[in-house]
């Protein structure tokens, strides 16, 4: 293998994380090849809400104008109860400012965006990495086809199901959240929301979220355990109290089976996101339950943090530690806020529906204060 090629970073996974990673690399000049499994990434996750820091993250990877152009405006926040009641609103603008106003995307659009000018030396596409090893100079990884690659520094990008992950930390295995075992995404006509807005009631929880002038996304999470991801007449059934256009929404996508997306809600707690010469970073270190939006935007912030500590020095054996130092802090707060908001959404209905207009508004500055800071 030619010397130029062994110099060049490895980056497993050709999701969000990675394709940051690849750009705020680029943006240094250094050199990197993403290994993605899949032929075409994956757009399970349908949309994407952005908040203030994903934004601040996006102009320092260069794209500012095409997250202005392709973002729909996100301007406020209100949570609901299932008989539409107004139990908290938060004004967005207001908190984060029309330079890193949130943004509701298309997750192919900002997944385009990241990986615009990738050239095709630069990406090994269905390719699986099938094994590890290391050495102190070196990793050596074999794809699933017998390539081998060597490189200074590989990057685990590969989401919560991480193949490295697995490889160097063995047993480390994602767990179910806490505040619902599953969810269902979908993409539905707009019946009439103007903004971010989250309904709640005995059996679960559904968010709307403009994408544009036209169409929302729609998250779903059911309380009931163990409810199958083909059990629509359950979900049907768990709001068929809610409001009007909760439940026009929702009919269109139970109409649309072929629109809906079902998974599991799935974190990822570790002490270290590092060994060696490979570093893990975004879902794959620190997948973390949705309640602030915040897997992409710290995916990316890692992207940033990784390209500059590997720019700053010549012995990558190092860079895990000083990227978990870091890192380490600004996670663990999400999660600690993610963990706090998720205990409470898992209180009984009325209890919940009595606390959340002092909570909600409460946790929302908590969470986003420091994040807003840098």
């Amino acid at each position: 293998m030619a010397v130029e090629d062994s110099q060049r970073i490895v980056i497993a996974g050709g999701g969000i994380a990675g394709l940051a990673t690849w750009r705020a690399l680029k943006q240094r000049d250094i050199a990197s090849l993403v290994v993605e499994r899949r032929p075409v990434a994956a757009d399970g996750g349908l949309a994407i809400n952005l908040p203030g820091n994903a934004i601040a993250a996006l102009e320092q990877l260069g794209l500012s104008a095409q997250i202005a152009r392709l973002g729909h405006p996100v301007r406020k926040r209100e949570y609901r109860s299932r008989d539409d009641r107004l139990l908290a609103a938060i004004d967005e603008d207001s908190f984060w400012g029309a330079t890193h106003r949130p943004r509701a995307v298309r997750r192919a659009d900002l997944m385009a965006m990241l990986g615009n000018g990738m050239e095709g030396s630069e990406l090994r596409s269905d390719r699986a990495i099938a094994s590890v090893q290391q050495d102190p100079s070196t990793v050596h990884v074999r794809l699933d086809n017998d390539e081998q690659l060597s490189t200074r520094l590989l990057v685990g990008a590969d989401g919560v199901r991480s193949t490295v992950r697995q490889a160097v930390m063995g047993a480390s295995q994602p767990s179910a959240a806490h505040i619902a075992s599953a969810s269902w995404r979908f993409m539905a006509p707009n019946p009439g929301v103007d903004g971010w807005t989250v309904w709640t009631g005995e059996h679960g929880t559904i968010l709307l979220l403009p994408i544009d002038d036209a169409t929302v996304y729609g998250w779903v999470a059911v309380s009931s355990p163990n409810v199958a991801g083909d059990d629509l007449r359950q979900l049907d059934q768990a709001f068929r109290d809610f409001p009007e256009r909760v439940r026009k929404a929702l009919a269109w996508a139970l109409a649309h089976p072929e629109s809906l997306y079902h998974s599991p809600i799935e974190e990822v707690r570790l002490s270290r996101w590092s060994e060696g010469r490979v570093v893990l970073l975004g879902d794959a270190a620190h997948a973390t339950a949705p309640v602030w939006a915040e897997g992409a935007a710290l995916a990316m912030e890692d992207a940033l943090a990784l390209a500059g500590i590997v720019s700053d020095t010549d012995d990558m054996a190092v860079v895990g530690q000083r990227f978990e130092q870091a890192r380490q802090p600004r996670v663990a707060h999400v999660q600690a806020m993610t963990d706090r908001l998720s205990k409470s959404a898992r209180l009984p209905y009325g209890l919940r529906r009595f606390i959340m207009p002092f909570v909600v508004p409460r946790s929302y500055r908590a969470t986003y204060t420091p994040l807003k800071q840098g």
